[in-house]
């Protein structure tokens, strides 16, 4: 039996989530640790069979991750996970330059002490995956940081642009940038942009949040 049949699950609020967005989060998690790998054919049936969600949620699915550059759609074939050129990576790289310093920036201004509890728990739960090697989980908590600071500049706009931008850099990260060192240098860089935002200093915030992009640019650089 398919989740197709199934009521749509409840999320931390207790608000049921629909299928759609239940199947939708599997796939791009998948697809995000190279489950689905770059460039491979996603069948709609195999993908039923391999989460266990119905065709509709999985269609529709499919459709917003093609929205969202994840996915790609060949006529009469089908679909397939998009490949990323260098090229591509970089300008990703380039917007999230932009938008993160502005983001950071502004979360300076207007976190509030949730919000910088919320950034030192990620870096106390970080602390803890870089001690048991747990890959997966960094990935995660490198997203769950950006998208606290994302939150945090109290912007919905530029919040989704990054939240997007973020997403499509993960499999990037999962890739070429997981190794114990290079896990040990962004855990420090996410430690000074915190520091800049807890004590409200926009300046420092945008300088630690530009040299972490910059790092991240230079590592791809020199792995390409």
């Amino acid at each position: 039996m398919t989740h197709e049949t199934r009521p749509s699950v409840s999320g931390a609020s207790g608000a049921a989530r629909p299928l759609r967005d239940l199947a939708y989060d599997d796939i791009k998690a998948r697809i995000i640790t190279c489950a689905l790998k770059p460039g491979e054919y996603i069948n709609e049936a195999s993908i039923c069979a391999m989460t266990g969600y119905g065709r509709t949620p999985v269609h529709q699915a499919i459709d917003r991750l093609c929205v969202e550059g994840l996915v790609d759609v060949i006529p009469r074939k089908g679909a397939i996970v998009k490949p990323m050129s260098f090229d591509e990576i970089m300008q990703i790289v380039e917007a999230r330059s932009a938008n993160e310093v502005l983001g950071v920036r502004l979360a300076a201004q207007r976190a509030d002490a949730h919000d910088v509890e919320r950034l030192e728990q990620v870096l106390r739960d970080a602390e803890d995956a870089l001690k048991s090697v747990a890959p997966e989980s960094l990935m995660r908590l490198d997203r769950d940081f950006h998208g606290a600071i994302a939150r945090a500049s109290r912007n919905a706009v530029l919040a989704d642009i990054l939240s997007k931008l973020h997403d499509r850099s993960l499999r990037v990260w999962f890739v070429s940038l997981n190794s114990p060192g290079r896990n040990r240098l962004v855990h420090e860089e996410h430690v000074a942009i915190k520091d800049a935002i807890a004590r409200r200093d926009p300046e420092a915030a945008g300088l630690a949040m530009g040299a972490h992009i910059e790092s991240f640019r230079n590592h791809l650089r020199q792995n390409a």
